[in-house]
């Protein structure tokens, strides 16, 4: 069932209350919705709480966030000025055209978040198609909305007091949250591919805050579902197979055993809680979410993804702005746009000695930056033929390092073996430490496909998170007899390979599958496809021509 546009006020309205009971352990929200009289609206229901609102742009100074000397006041006065910085306001943070705003920018808020030097942030997020605001920000917001579609009409206030937050406030660190029902968040969070433990514990937080906002002092499974469809729905990355025919029915309940327990309130099973969540998603989300990211991901697929920089690269012309600790000031620029100006301003101001300069003359540096390229080899080394893999693997891998001061990148490998995987070799440029580190990579055994997609999916989260741009070559037959808990099963082992290979699909990760299986079985195939990389069969692998289809596939 889709959400209709009524429901996501609602949702709104019920996310602004939780957000002003619990602030700090909440983060924020993330507003998507285009200038009008929707938005207006909803940030004019604001809480008490929440108030005041401090409004920036996507180009407010970095000095201005944290504080620092205010140049323009300081040269106009002749002495230096104190900014106070915008994070040490008592107020919550509204940030227009919150999908502009720079990643620099974007890591101060986040990092005063993480140490609750700040109020809860509202992102107003006006992107389309691929634009959308950080993901280090939206992480750290508890809830997500889109107003699209939604009229004035449908507008109702909720009618809550601004006392009941005050109290909800005083009542929420006496609220009660069962064991049971963590495990139920986890358990639904897995099922919807969901790998962030802030989505976990914002739901936590949320279910607690609405417990106290209704006057309660133990988390009922009404709690839980109320939370679980306002975080959980705009980051859900998959949704669970049906069970398959052939599974075995469940055991039925113990009926004694059953009407022992406290209560049919105190706990909720998480299947029903991924129904919750599915109901208020359109039918085509998911899809849509996916395709998305993959359309931004293949737009830097060559030697590492282009991005303006304020600090080195290639030389762009410059523009104006104001000079701070990100941005450099461009002398000569700046002198050119004040010179045709010093007559009028001498008139103007005939007191004052020297260049007069203003606000609108300063221009600052900007080039343009090419982030660094991490390809992650991830080799199954299990099997009989595992020693032939691992030995073209050793030599894919040497041949792109001898490229990689050329083209920036780092590499990677991983193996995956027995009933585990191991980064055997971290990113790295260096020609020697490979060599030694790939001289005595061990083979044989089982093959945990799934748990080498994960530790591979994990390498390329932490490389984006340090502004690499990841990329997979996968060597494997497909052959999956391991899961991911460890103990053998073909049946379970390739279940948990799709789910992982879904997720990094989803993380939209160029890259190539090579089919190093004598005989091709389609398997690898359709995890190939899930993952959104190129399917190669290879079955007499080759350093070089892995070396070129991996280039061809990346675009290099």
């Amino acid at each position: 069932m889709r959400q209709e546009p009524t429901e996501a006020w609602v949702s709104g309205q019920l996310a602004l209350a939780l957000l002003a009971v619990d602030p700090a352990g909440l983060g924020g929200l993330h507003l998507r919705a285009r200038a009008g009289d929707a938005r207006d609206r909803m940030l004019a229901t604001l809480p008490e709480a929440l108030l005041p609102l401090v409004r920036i742009g996507p180009s407010v100074a970095t000095e201005a966030l944290t504080g620092g000397t205010d140049l323009v006041a300081s040269l106009a006065s002749g002495r230096v000025v104190q900014a106070e910085g915008l994070l040490a306001r008592d107020a919550t943070l509204t940030l227009a055209m919150a999908e502009r705003l720079g990643t620099d920018r974007a890591a101060m808020i986040a990092q005063a978040l993480d140490q609750g030097r700040t109020k809860p942030v509202i992102l107003l997020d006006e992107g389309c198609d691929d634009e959308a605001a950080p993901d280090v920000l939206t992480d750290r917001c508890a809830f997500s909305l889109s107003l699209d579609g939604l009229r004035v009409a449908s507008m109702v206030e909720l009618a809550l007091d601004p006392t009941e937050i005050v109290c909800a406030q005083d009542r929420l660190t006496s609220v009660d949250m069962p064991d049971d029902a963590h495990e139920t968040l986890v358990l639904a969070a897995a099922k919807l591919g969901i790998v962030s433990p802030r989505a976990i514990i914002f739901a936590s937080r949320a279910a607690r805050a609405n417990a106290a906002l209704n006057h309660r002092d133990r988390v009922i499974s009404d709690d839980l579902q109320i939370a679980a469809q306002l975080v959980f729905a705009s980051r859900a990355l998959c949704l669970p197979d049906e069970r398959a025919p052939d599974d075995p029915a469940p055991a039925p309940e113990d009926t004694d055993t059953a009407d022992t327990r406290d209560g049919p309130e105190t706990s909720l099973p998480d299947d029903l809680l991924v129904e919750a969540v599915k109901a208020i998603l359109p039918p085509d989300a998911l899809a849509a979410l996916t395709n998305g990211s993959r359309q931004r991901a293949a737009a830097g697929r060559g030697a590492g993804s282009a991005r303006i920089s304020k600090r080195r690269g290639r030389p762009l012309p410059a523009r104006a702005g104001r000079p701070d600790s990100n941005a450099r000031l461009d002398l000569l620029a700046t002198l050119r746009a004040a010179a045709p100006w010093q007559t009028y301003r001498r008139k103007a101001a005939p007191d004052r000695a020297g260049l007069i300069l203003t606000r609108n003359d300063f221009r600052v540096k900007r080039f343009e930056e090419r982030s660094e390229r991490l390809i992650i080899f991830a080799v199954d080394a299990s099997g009989s033929s595992a020693m032939a893999r691992l030995a073209e693997a050793k030599g894919a891998v040497e041949l792109m390092l001898a490229d990689a001061y050329a083209k920036r990148d780092q590499v990677a490998l991983i193996a995956f073996r027995g009933t585990g995987a191991e980064i055997v070799l971290p990113p790295t440029r260096a020609l020697v430490q490979a060599k030694r580190r790939l001289g005595g990579l061990p083979g044989g055994g089982g093959t945990p496909l799934a748990e080498g997609l994960r530790l591979t999916a994990e390498l390329a989260r932490r490389g984006r998170s340090h502004g690499l741009s990841p990329a997979i070559a996968l060597m494997t037959d497909g052959r999956a007899n391991i899961a991911l808990d460890g103990t053998p099963g073909r049946n379970q082992a390739s279940e948990d390979a799709k789910k992982i290979a879904r997720l990094i699909g989803a993380m939209a990760i160029p890259g190539v599958s090579f089919d190093t299986g004598v005989r091709a079985t389609g398997s690898l195939a359709e995890l190939s496809a899930a993952m959104g990389t190129r399917y190669v069969p290879l079955p007499r692998a080759d350093a070089h021509r892995m070396s070129a289809a991996l280039t061809e596939a990346l675009g290099t």
